[in-house]
């Protein structure tokens, strides 16, 4: 006889504890959009891949070169690699891709007694890449490629100053280029 007594009771005070979690939430104010800053003129990018005749990656800068109206890649000795005009550029988006780095893989490889290797199969660090798809009139070429770019904010503020000078359109998360006609 006792148990059901228990149990309605264990019951409403389970509901009071619940009920009393319950709290309003706060709407964020999204009426003032967040202003980026421009881009620098120039930055630097890591190239990752996808130019054809550029195949291994390098570090390096990417500049805004407004007077030929192209992105221009700079390898370390400040020696010019390649461009992308900026009519070139259909779309450009932000990526963000999440890793397990080299060493963590390492260590999470090595046979340790009582796992103590096991922490480092959780270890993760967060890319960002700036990626471009384009598509040259003049060389009849396209692809798609990506710069690695570490901080998240730069990467914000290239990304909307190069849709702005490519003339792209938001879309999404995303800019791309409209057809014409």
């Amino acid at each position: 006889m006792r148990r059901p007594i228990a149990t309605i009771f264990f019951a409403l005070l389970l509901c009071g504890a619940v009920q009393a979690q319950v709290r309003p939430r706060v709407a964020e104010d999204k009426s003032a959009p967040n202003e980026l800053p421009p881009a620098p003129q120039t930055f630097k990018a890591k190239y990752e891949g996808g130019v054809l005749g550029y195949n291994r990656k390098m570090d390096g800068t990417l500049q805004f070169d407004d007077a030929n109206n192209r992105l221009v890649f700079r390898d370390k000795r400040d020696k010019e690699v390649f461009s992308i005009p900026y009519r070139a550029i259909t779309a450009a988006f932000a990526d963000n891709r999440s890793r397990r780095p080299t060493a963590a893989t390492v260590i999470g490889s090595i046979p340790a007694p009582y796992g103590a290797n096991v922490p480092a199969w959780f270890i993760r660090k967060k890319y960002r890449y700036l990626t471009l798809q384009y598509s040259d009139p003049d060389t009849n070429v396209s692809g798609v490629t990506s710069f690695k770019i570490d901080d998240k904010q730069l990467l914000a503020s290239v990304l909307a100053t190069l849709a702005k000078k490519a003339g792209l359109e938001p879309r999404g998360e995303a800019f791309v280029r409209k057809r014409e006609g």
